[in-house]
């Protein structure tokens, strides 16, 4: 797998300074839980399931989950688990024949499911990277906790935990401490197997009758950006402590976002394209999700949870680093620089702390390994509008 990866070699060539790099299921956690960019949520009873997966797997996206959880009824469960073992078997014979897949992971409901699952798939397990935890506090996610390390065991093979921070006492006030902590001993007991946390941000406002409108963010609703500056405080640290924290979902989006797909392919660098992608976004309601996506990062959040396709390509050319970005995380780490100081960017727009700025330098480094980093003169629209031409 790789970002972009559905681009020809030359059109990669053509926007990338530094070309992403390539990984698969097998590499470490740690450059994982960079590269999971956009996850894309199923649900679990679909019948065209493993098509699907591969369909999305062409178009760029890397991990999905397959949900048992809220997107299906509650009397779906059972048809949607046996759903599930006929299709990561169709899609265990597609990987045999060198069909690459994505990164797969199942939403469960309850522990059992896990070690139920895991037994159920047999050898098609190999083509699981992990579970999706959902309504995670300290004495809920230790039983699922306890229950992967279980069919761990029992299948021998590397298994990764997704915890979903959603609950009510997460977000009540009077108990949000106490439960981050909680969550905080529980994750770092099983540090190794933890790949990401994900927030669930529908159910923050579902507790208390909210949603969000197509032009507001997660951060304009006051009571949800209090939670997510909470989990970063307490779980997100760059100090070695922390973890992947990914975005919120965006719950909007439009089937006629793929009626302005002619116009790109005449060229996503024709004078005027890119002034005309622009318009477009807006008036098909994605201006909101570009804006929710560079408040995640600017709150320390990476990836995004998305229910939709036409939310990858934005959240992907969002992750891409600017070539001025990584000048400036290369300045700020040049071994020589080791004893701090101050310097002046290379686009001398800025001044580069080299302490302060380290960790952020760090960060950005990561990130240009799995999503690369543009051009000198390329920019955002260029890489979406390669992507929504895909």
């Amino acid at each position: 797998m790789r970002h972009f990866g559905y681009m020809s070699p030359a059109a990669r060539e053509g926007l990338f300074f530094r070309e992403p790099c390539e990984f698969s299921a097998d590499s470490p956690a740690s450059l994982l839980s960079v590269a999971l960019g956009a996850t894309l949520y199923s649900p679990a009873t679909r019948p065209t399931l493993a098509d699907d997966v591969m369909k999305q797997a062409g178009r760029g996206v890397v991990s999905m989950v397959l949900c048992l959880e809220d997107s299906i009824d509650d009397a779906e469960v059972v048809g949607a688990e046996a759903n599930l073992v006929r299709q990561f078997a169709e899609l265990a014979e597609r990987d045999a024949t060198g069909a690459g897949l994505p990164l797969l992971f199942v939403r469960v409901r309850e522990p059992g499911q896990i070690t139920d699952l895991v037994r159920r798939l047999g050898p098609s397990v190999r083509t699981l990277s992990g579970f999706v935890l959902p309504k995670f506090t300290e004495e809920r996610g230790t039983l699922f906790l306890e229950a992967l390390a279980e069919a761990e065991t029992a299948c021998g093979r590397r298994l990764f935990a997704m915890p979903v921070l959603e609950s009510p006492e997460l977000l009540h006030l009077e108990t949000r401490g106490e439960v981050l902590q909680g969550i905080a001993r529980s994750v770092d007991k099983y540090r190794d197997r933890v790949l990401a946390l994900r927030l669930g941000v529908t159910d923050f406002c579902s507790a208390y009758g909210l949603r969000r409108a197509p032009d507001m963010t997660a951060y304009d609703v006051q009571i949800v950006g209090s939670v997510i500056a909470d989990v970063v405080n307490v779980l997100g640290r760059a100090d070695g402590t922390g973890f992947t924290i990914t975005g919120p979902v965006w719950e909007y989006f439009r089937r006629q976002e793929r009626m302005f797909k002619p116009q790109l392919r005449r060229s996503p660098f024709l004078e005027g394209s890119a002034e005309e992608l622009r318009t477009a976004l807006i008036e098909h309601d994605l201006d909101g999700l570009l804006r929710e996506i560079e408040l995640d990062r600017a709150n320390g959040l990476l990836g995004k949870t998305c229910i939709h396709p036409s939310h990858v390509a934005p959240v992907h050319a969002l992750s891409v680093v600017s070539h001025e970005e990584f000048t400036d995380a290369q300045d700020i780490l040049r071994p020589e620089r080791g004893g701090g100081g101050v310097l002046r960017s290379a686009y001398t727009n800025k001044m580069n702390e080299v302490k302060p700025h380290r960790a952020w330098a760090e960060r950005t480094l990561q990130r240009a390994e799995v999503f690369g980093v543009a051009g000198q003169d390329v920019g955002f629209v260029d890489l979406l509008a390669a992507g929504l031409a895909n």
